[in-house]
């Protein structure tokens, strides 16, 4: 199935730089014409060139490809796999073993996953020249973006981005996030002048490895430059959020920065102290004016306050961020939220290229040169579990339904082989004759106690129906995680809340918040539903309130323990104990279910 294209070249600028942008940009429009108007011959070189140069690798010669590099065979022969299933492969590289295992081409490094609440890291091996596929996709952001938001060559973006410090496997190699590779590399570092992709902040202060300096300096920034801030950001949602409650509270020593023009004695990395003495000047009348605007208690609209010019937020806010929507919202002043693209460690795959729709609305399309993908159909009502002995029919990227959902499956030039991503996508249309998505979900549930399985985007809507409870005492969720809690008999869910409360002296009674957990599980799934009613195999589901601030704890000790500020996302389920005990030892009420909800059996024929 083919649409009518509707990317189109920007208008011509005047001046000769912006000639060469126009030029650059209409080249890169072009380009996603090219490939997704030829999806499926694309993907038949792609997997012709990762077979014929992987052919070798002790992995493919095991299923006696003999050579072949055409999809049908390799289809074939090659098994649908999961990251344990290559775990023996990936530990002896990251040992030292630099034999062509799982590539031809020697592994440069590997990039972390960002991790769970419990579990190792998992180690995606990649490839020198992946650095340069990533930066072809970063390179199509803009021009896409110039179509709908015209302008953006003309200010600055603050972004807040970070690294992570890098550790080594036991053979040396690097293992990083795939943000902090890029981050670091070559292509960043020295990346050309691009008027469309100016950041207020420094490269000295991303590639500080001291978290707190790091945003110190790139929130010093953004504020001195706040009047050419046209776009605001973060990797995902919740990383934004970071940033506004960093300011919240550090804006006196930032106020008082810059009306000295003298660093915070905090700030003791000698690259960034270099680079702040030629940005940072006595500025008094900012200093007021950023003190006038933090110091009291009304937040709301506090990006354009402090940014009148911001056109846009730019954040991931599908997945599991999307429940961040209505804080952004109340901080942006509902400015609009594109995703720009999607991307893990594992590959990068596509872009959004209508970026400009609601959250909700968001799809991308996979630009079918960044690797070779197929894909499970996916029913979310029977899912079929996965057998080697009966292994499923897998669809090609051009031969995709609409409406109908899929899991994806992936194979690299880094070597990855029918890899399973565990992402769930939902087909939305086509471009050209590329299919785009709604991300819809990890594969796999959060919560089940017995026959149950509960999902991250049943828990989010159920929370989303119960937060509705909150309105009229003018309180919201602002984060939240859960536990099946099996000390109990019979178990039960817990979860977790940390709320906004605007007034204490209206805040949510008790009554109102055990109701909270009754409207949760009206909104469970008929199999939660049964076992609640009928089973009596679960038990009542419980509201644990914490402390203000419980999550940023919560973050802190995961970034202690190795995670990435860029990667970091919120655990929509934990299981590990350290986590649990800093959870409940902030608790401050627990809530239950005052009755079972609503069930019927189902009827079948």
């Amino acid at each position: 199935m083919a649409v009518e294209s509707d990317v189109s070249t920007p208008v011509a600028a005047s001046t000769p730089v912006a000639n060469l942008e126009i030029e650059k940009h209409a080249k890169a429009l072009q380009f996603i014409e090219d490939m997704t108007k030829n999806c499926d011959a694309v993907q038949e070189r792609v997997i012709g060139e990762i077979l014929g140069r992987n052919a070798n690798t002790e992995y493919l010669q095991r299923f006696q490809l003999n050579g072949a590099t055409d999809r049908d065979a390799y289809k074939a022969k090659v098994p649908i796999v999961t990251y344990e299933d290559l775990q023996p492969e990936i530990q002896r590289i990251a040992n030292g073993d630099r034999s062509p295992i799982l590539s031809s081409h020697p592994v440069s490094e590997f990039l972390t996953s960002s991790g769970t609440s419990a579990g190792e890291r998992k180690l995606m091996p990649t490839i020198a020249e992946e650095m340069d596929r990533r930066q072809l996709l970063y390179s199509l952001l803009m021009p896409v973006m110039n179509l709908y938001v015209p302008g953006l060559d003309k200010g600055k973006g603050l972004y807040f981005l970070f690294i992570k410090a890098e550790t080594k496997t036991p053979g040396g190699l690097a293992a990083r996030p795939v943000l902090t590779s890029y981050y670091k590399s070559e292509q960043f570092k020295k990346r050309p002048h691009d008027p469309f992709l100016v950041y207020t902040s420094p490269n000295e202060a991303i590639l500080c490895a001291d978290s707190f300096q790091s945003m110190y300096t790139q929130m010093l920034c953004g504020l001195i430059m706040r009047e050419e801030v046209l776009r605001v950001g973060a990797v995902f949602a919740s990383g934004l959020l970071r940033a506004i409650k960093f300011l919240q509270l550090n804006w006196k020593q930032l106020a008082d920065d810059i009306s000295s023009g003298i660093l915070s004695p905090r700030i003791t990395d000698p690259s960034i102290k270099e680079c702040m003495s030629k940005i940072l000047k006595p500025n008094p009348e900012l200093s007021q004016f950023i003190t006038k605007e933090c110091e009291g208690e009304n937040w709301a609209s506090i990006i354009p306050r402090i940014w009148p010019n911001t056109k846009y937020l730019d954040v991931i806010v599908t997945g599991a961020m999307a429940q961040y929507i209505p804080t952004l919202d109340h901080y942006s002043g509902g400015l609009p939220l594109p995703c720009t693209m999607y991307a893990s460690s594992e590959c990068y795959f596509g872009l959004n290229l209508k970026p400009m729709t609601k959250p909700s609305e968001t799809c991308y399309t996979i630009m079918p040169n960044m690797g070779y993908f197929e894909f499970i159909p996916h029913d979310p009502v029977n899912p079929t579990p996965l057998s080697r002995d009966s292994p499923p029919r897998l669809v090609d990227l051009a031969d995709l339904e609409v409406g109908k959902e899929y899991e994806l499956v992936i194979s690299t030039y880094s070597g990855l082989c029918r890899y399973r991503v565990g992402d769930i996508l939902l087909v939305t249309g086509f471009y050209n004759s590329a299919p785009q998505f709604k991300f819809i979900r990890r594969k796999n549930v959060l919560l089940s106690i017995d026959s149950d399985k509960t999902d991250e985007s049943e828990l989010q809507k159920a929370i989303e129906n119960a937060s509705e409870l909150l309105n009229e005492f003018d309180t919201r969720v602002v984060e939240y995680t859960s536990h099946g809690d099996t000390k109990t008999i019979p178990g039960h869910y817990v979860i977790y809340w940390e709320l906004h409360v605007k007034d204490p002296e209206n805040s949510p009674t008790h009554e109102v918040l055990n109701k909270c957990c009754l409207v949760m599980e009206e909104s469970m799934n008929s199999v939660y539903r049964q076992g609640r009613v009928a089973d009596n195999s679960i038990g009542p589901l419980e509201i644990r309130v914490v402390k203000n601030g419980t999550f940023e704890e919560l973050m802190d000790y995961a970034i202690s323990r190795g995670a990435s500020i860029n990667q970091y996302k919120p655990p929509r389920c934990v299981n590990f104990a350290p986590i649990l005990e800093l959870l409940d030892a902030r608790m401050v009420s627990a809530h239950f279910s005052p009755s079972a909800p609503h069930w019927t059996p189902e009827r079948r024929g």
